[in-house]
C-alpha cells in the first residue's frame, strides 16, 4: 500500500541498419595520438628535406649542393677566402695634422701715406717684385730733393776749404801764415767732409722712404683678401694691408705619440721617409667617368726638438709639392708615414682573424671541403692585413667572410667576393619613340600573334576574353 508509484520506462526503437550507433570511448582516445603522429612525420620530413637529419641519407636536391668530399646531411655554408701568402708589409703611422703655408707674409706699409693705387686682384698668383699698392710719394719726394741740395751746398763750402787750405800750405811755406791758422784750415776740411757724409745718408734715408710708397710682394704666393680699400691713410703700426701665402710647396704639421719616437727617428737615419695625405673623395663625382686623382705624397723635413709634456706627443713637419694645389692652408688631414718595412712574413687579410676567449684564432678550408678552426699568434695588424708568426703555413686558405655561421667541421660552399660592377663610360641609350629619335625599325618581324620563330604566341593573361556574365 506504501509503494510509490515508478515512472514508466521509454520504450527503445527497433534498431536497424540506418541506425547510427556511437562509436566506443576507446576509439574517441585515439584521435589525439593519431593528430600527434601525423605532426611529428609532417616535420621529420620536413627536417629530411632540409638534410637536418645527419643519419638519414640527404635528398637529392640537398647532396647536389653538398661539396664531394664533405660530409653528408649537413648544409654547405657559402663563404669567401684567401690565401696566406709570403709578402712584404709597411709598417705605417697615421695621425691627423695641419696644413700650413710654406711662407706667410702680411704686407704692412713701411711708412705712412695715403693709399693712391692698388695694383693686384684678391686671389691672383704675385711674383717676387710685383707691384701691390703705391702710396702718396709727394713729401716723401720733397723729403728727397731737400737732402740732394743740402748735400750740394755742403760740396760748395767743401771746395773752397779745400783750396783756402792749399794757399795756406803755400803759405806756410815761406813763413807767411801760422801753423794754427792751417791747422783751423785743415779741421773745417774734416768738417765739411764729414758733413758731406752726413747728407749723402740723409738722401739715402730719403731715397728708401721714397722707395716705401711703392709696395711689391716680398714672395712668391697667392694674394688673399685685402684688408683696406683705396684711399685709406695707412702706418706702419696698421694691421696690415693683405696677406701672400706660397701654397706651392706647402708644409702639414702633425703630432704624433712619444712611443713612436724611436721609429721616427730610425726611419729618419735610414732615408728620406715618405708621407701619404689621405684626402676624402671628392663630394661630386666625376661626370667624365676618368679615376680620381691619387693622394699627395710629401717628404718629411723634421720632428720638433721636445716632447709636449701636457699631451705626451711630438710635433713633425712634413712638405709636399702640392703642384695641383689639393692641400689648402688651414684644412685637417689624414696623414699616413711608412717608418719600416716587414720582409717575406706570412699575411692574411684582417677580415679572416676571428677572436674567441682563448685568443684568435681563423677558420682554415681543409681538402674536402670542410673548416678547421686554427688557433693563431699574430704579429702586426695594420689596416688590412695580419702578420702571422705561428699557426699558418703560406698557401693555406682562411675564410673571409661567413664565419659566423661556421663551427669546427662544417662543410663549406667556397664562393666569390662581391665586386662592385664596372663602370663603363658608355652613353645612355635613348628610349626608342622618344623626342629626337625615331623608333628603330625591326628586322624580320614577326608579325603580331606569332612569336619570332613563327610559332602562335600565347595571348597574355589580361587579354583573354572575359567569360559573358550569367
Amino acid at each position: 500500500m506504501n509503494d510509490v508509484p515508478r515512472p514508466p520506462r521509454p520504450t527503445e526503437a527497433p534498431r536497424t541498419l540506418e541506425t547510427p550507433t556511437a562509436p566506443p570511448r576507446g576509439r574517441r582516445r585515439m584521435w589525439p595520438w593519431l593528430l600527434l603522429i601525423l605532426l611529428l612525420g609532417a616535420g621529420g620530413w620536413f627536417a629530411w628535406q632540409r638534410g637536418m637529419l645527419p643519419f638519414l641519407p640527404p635528398p637529392a636536391s640537398t647532396s647536389a649542393s653538398t661539396p664531394s668530399g664533405a660530409p653528408r646531411g649537413r648544409m654547405a655554408v657559402p663563404v669567401t677566402s684567401a690565401d696566406a701568402s709570403v709578402t712584404d708589409v709597411p709598417i705605417l703611422l697615421d695621425a691627423l695634422g695641419t696644413v700650413q703655408a710654406f711662407n706667410t707674409i702680411t704686407v704692412v706699409p713701411q711708412v705712412t701715406g695715403r693709399i693712391t693705387e692698388i695694383a693686384f686682384t684678391e686671389g691672383q698668383e704675385a711674383k717676387t717684385g710685383d707691384v701691390l699698392v703705391r702710396l702718396d710719394p709727394r713729401t716723401f719726394q720733397a723729403s728727397l730733393d731737400q737732402a740732394v741740395a743740402t748735400k750740394a751746398q755742403r760740396e760748395a763750402q767743401l771746395a773752397n776749404a779745400q783750396r783756402d787750405l792749399q794757399r795756406y800750405q803755400q803759405l806756410m811755406r815761406i813763413n807767411g801764415t801760422s801753423q794754427q791758422t792751417l791747422d783751423t784750415q785743415r779741421a773745417t776740411v774734416a768738417q765739411l767732409e764729414a758733413q758731406v757724409q752726413y747728407d749723402q745718408a740723409t738722401i739715402d734715408n730719403a731715397r728708401a722712404q721714397l722707395d716705401y710708397t711703392v709696395i711689391r710682394a716680398p714672395i712668391d704666393g697667392r694674394i688673399g683678401l685685402r684688408q683696406v680699400d683705396l684711399g685709406n691713410l695707412v702706418q706702419s703700426s696698421s694691421s696690415g694691408i693683405v696677406t701672400i701665402t706660397q701654397i706651392r710647396p706647402i708644409s702639414v704639421i702633425f703630432t704624433l705619440p712619444q712611443q713612436a719616437l724611436a721609429q721616427v727617428q730610425q726611419a729618419i737615419a735610414a732615408g728620406p721617409v715618405q708621407v701619404v695625405a689621405k684626402l676624402p673623395p671628392p663630394a661630386i663625382p666625376l661626370l667624365d667617368g676618368s679615376t680620381p686623382l691619387p693622394d699627395p705624397v710629401g717628404q718629411l723635413v723634421t720632428l720638433d726638438n721636445q716632447v709636449d709634456a701636457a699631451t705626451g706627443t711630438i710635433r713633425l713637419k712634413a712638405t709636399f709639392p702640392n703642384a695641383d694645389e689639393r692641400l689648402w692652408p688651414g684644412a685637417f688631414v689624414t696623414v699616413q708615414l711608412q717608418v719600416a718595412t716587414l720582409r717575406d712574413v706570412v699575411a692574411i687579410p684582417l677580415v679572416a682573424v676571428q677572436r674567441g676567449p682563448d685568443g684568435p684564432y681563423a677558420f682554415v678550408v681543409r681538402e674536402n671541403s670542410t673548416v678547421e678552426q686554427r688557433p693563431l699568434i699574430l704579429g702586426l695588424a695594420t689596416g688590412t692585413q695580419a702578420v702571422v708568426q705561428r699557426g699558418l703555413q703560406p698557401g693555406e686558405r682562411v675564410v673571409t667572410s661567413g664565419a659566423l655561421r661556421l663551427t669546427p667541421g662544417a662543410p663549406v660552399l667556397l664562393a666569390e667576393p662581391v665586386r662592385p660592377p664596372a663602370s663603363t663610360n658608355q652613353p645612355r641609350r635613348r628610349r626608342p619613340g622618344a623626342e629626337g629619335t625615331p623608333p628603330a625599325a625591326p628586322t624580320n618581324a614577326a608579325p603580331p600573334g606569332t612569336a619570332p620563330d613563327g610559332a602562335p604566341r600565347a595571348a597574355p593573361a589580361s587579354a583573354a576574353p572575359r567569360p559573358a556574365p550569367q
